[in-house]
């Protein structure tokens, strides 16, 4: 069975991990919808952590920049996740990935690599205003423990944001593949929405 994807993407602090942490909660109470969240993010810091990891001081590094790690480093701890997830439950073939793809690069390597082996069925976009995304962080920087989670870092990963995600959003959009979700509202506002969405996406 192919996995069937949905990419979550907005700004930083724009709400992505927030909802999509929800949304498997909502899976355990009502059986629904069945997806198994994937952070692209997450996946890259934990490989950072791992002992031994030959991966471990690049992401680091590229991580503290505010930059885009490569692409073949990012989809490789994707698939991993979703070939292990699929082996310990064959049923378990949807996957929302966070944070991914986030430039042209990204989206050419995901092509070319999972091309006829998964299915994007649509990017779930989180539109929030740069500054509330930003006062996020900041706020969540205080208790997260993430070097990256600072105004200078931030600001580099908005420009990021908007210079590299954003396009890719756009061709999407074109696409009719893009489900857009106010992220300024609150997080239950939010995740009423995303609910809707996933309702009749089925």
């Amino acid at each position: 069975m192919k996995p069937v994807v949905v990419f979550v993407l907005g700004g930083p602090g724009a709400g992505k991990g927030t909802q999509c942490a929800r949304i498997p909660v909502f899976v355990l109470l009502l059986q629904k919808y069945g997806y198994t969240h994937l952070s692209a993010g997450d996946l890259l810091r934990d490989e950072r952590k791992r002992p031994g990891s030959q991966y471990g001081e690049l992401i680091e590094n590229y991580i503290k920049e505010g930059e885009i790690v490569p692409v073949e480093i990012t989809i490789s701890l994707l698939k991993r996740a979703m070939d292990q997830t699929m082996a310990a439950n064959s049923q378990k073939n949807k996957f929302l990935i966070d944070g991914f793809p986030r430039n042209e690069d990204n989206l050419q390597g995901w092509n070319k690599t999972m091309d006829g082996k998964a299915d994007v069925s649509f990017v779930l976009f989180f539109d929030c205003d740069n500054e509330i995304c930003i006062g996020r962080c900041l706020e969540r920087g205080k208790s997260s423990g993430r070097s990256d989670d600072n105004r200078e870092s931030l600001e580099k990963r908005i420009h990021t944001y908007l210079q590299s995600t954003r396009p890719i959003i756009d061709l999407y959009e074109r696409m009719g593949k893009v489900r857009k979700v106010d992220a300024s509202k609150s997080v239950d506002e939010v995740f009423e929405k995303v609910v809707q969405i996933f309702d009749k996406e089925g």
